[in-house]
């Protein structure tokens, strides 16, 4: 089962369930806690009625802590499992596990945006965008990011999110990120795993600054918005010998 006291002694285990470092996770803790309690009031029930009881009546939670939370909704974040799988890594049932995805994920979405980490999703904001802005440079690079979903029922929709490069049934975001400061810019609406990267890109029309450069792969062969510097990595055409 994962537990925090146990991960923050293991840094390169930590970053790769979390995606964050130890001292990451500990300046967005006092965020997260925050936006919990802005959400979800103690004087109000899960429901949004007055309580008639003190809270922490009745049965207790099975994430229990802050850095249990915290953990829990990073960790679905960053691993994307199946519920039943994510049940099984902090010892709650399936439909636990679904409440409490619901239930933190508005309030992970709050604290960062405290902090102001939270990624752009209007894309036409992300030439003024201070995550765009930080550091000065305004060097980017864009990709595309695919993650399985569960295989649908309709053919077609089959069709349209089976990714032949994953060989599985995914769903595809657009990710721009800040090459200076690390962090990502913007994120794109969610869209079918067998989308190609350059139409995504197309179809989010992303208003970038002007003079800004764009580290990009061949999946954005022909994408050069207007005012932007491209960079794509070009193929060794030296013969080996």
């Amino acid at each position: 089962m994962l537990r925090y006291d146990y991960l923050k002694d293991r840094p390169g285990d930590f970053l790769a369930a979390t995606g964050l470092t130890v001292a990451e996770f500990e300046r967005l803790l006092p965020a997260f806690e925050t936006a919990y309690e802005d959400l979800y009031p103690r004087h109000l029930t899960a429901e949004g009625t007055e309580r008639q009881r003190q809270a922490g009546g009745g049965a207790k939670g099975e994430l229990a802590g802050w850095e249990a939370k915290l953990l829990f909704i990073l960790v679905y974040q960053k691993t994307h499992p199946l519920q039943t799988m994510q049940a099984l890594h902090f010892g709650l049932s399936q439909p636990q596990a679904n409440y409490w995805i619901h239930r933190l994920l508005p309030v992970l979405q709050r604290a960062l945006q405290r902090l102001g980490m939270r990624p752009e999703r209007d894309a036409n904001q992300v030439a003024t965008s201070l995550l765009t802005l930080e550091g000065g440079l305004l060097e980017m690079a864009i990709d595309g990011t695919e993650r399985r979903r569960q295989r649908p029922q309709d053919p077609t929709q089959q069709r349209e999110h089976y990714s032949g490069k994953k060989k599985t049934h995914t769903d595809k975001n657009l990710l721009l990120v800040n090459e200076t400061t690390g962090k990502v810019i913007y994120l794109g609406p969610t869209v079918a795993g067998k989308t190609h990267d350059k139409k995504a890109a197309d179809e989010a029309a992303i208003l970038y600054p002007v003079n800004a450069t764009l580290d990009k792969d061949t999946g954005f062969q022909g994408y050069e918005p207007a005012g932007v510097h491209p960079r794509q990595p070009q193929k060794n055409l030296k013969i080996k010998s």
